[in-house]
């Protein structure tokens, strides 16, 4: 697949569901207290550098942007979809949002004392996670902090249909060993690593993983 196919599809299948999206999963982080410490906790680490400026990439409605937004850093929300961006404006007004790509980020390099891909890895086929974890190792200034979440597994899940409407999202799951070595190779140190079991909520089937990787104050220097 190339890189032209998966964004497109990404991008069309958001665009057709984001108001459903809105309503039914931008809330969904208040009964999550694992993931509501894990950005806090990664908040905190931002507040304590020089540079608190956080790319909030593929920030969806803006719920994980909000959130960091309370705890204190400077943050901008950026979405592949121009639909969702639509409704993180809507529902999150007075935050900064964005259309882009994780793969070319419009933000000169270093700029940024933080970057949080919150589940927006996850439609990254593998032969292309190499260039996004690339593309926020640019962004980030020296001993920047990069905090990843996504699904446990090792087969994608495909969706035709979301809230009625046809789509095509592929939903890759991955090890945590796998994304820690490809960090590792971009030239990050792992800084922490969680895994939460599914929640049992009916909804969530497979566990979870939480990265926060530092970028070395050294090119690709290993620490």
């Amino acid at each position: 697949m190339t890189e032209h196919d998966f964004m497109t599809l990404t991008r069309e299948g958001y665009d057709r569901t984001a108001v459903a999206y809105a309503e039914r999963f931008h809330d969904h982080l208040d009964d999550k207290p694992i993931d509501l410490a894990m950005i806090t906790g990664f908040a905190g680490l931002i507040r304590q550098g020089r540079n608190t400026h956080v790319l909030d990439v593929g920030c969806g409605t803006g719920a994980t942007t909000a959130l960091l937004a309370t705890c204190g850093v400077t943050v901008t929300g950026i979405d592949l979809s121009p639909n969702m961006i639509g409704e993180a404006e809507r529902i999150n007004p007075g935050l900064q949002f964005t259309v882009g790509s994780m793969t070319d980020l419009d933000a000169a390099d270093g700029s940024a004392g933080g970057v949080c891909a919150w589940y927006s890895i996850i439609h990254v086929p593998d032969e292309h996670l190499a260039g996004a974890l690339s593309e926020f190792y640019r962004v980030l200034a020296p001993n920047g902090l990069l905090l990843l979440a996504f699904q446990v597994g090792n087969e994608p899940r495909v969706l035709t249909n979301a809230f009625g409407q046809e789509v095509n999202l592929t939903f890759i799951r991955r090890q945590p060993r796998q994304v820690e070595d490809q960090l590792i190779e971009a030239g990050f140190r792992i800084y922490s690593s969680l895994l939460r079991q599914p929640d049992n909520d009916g909804f969530e089937s497979t566990p979870h993983s939480y990265l926060i990787a530092q970028k070395c104050e050294t090119e690709r220097s290993r620490l």
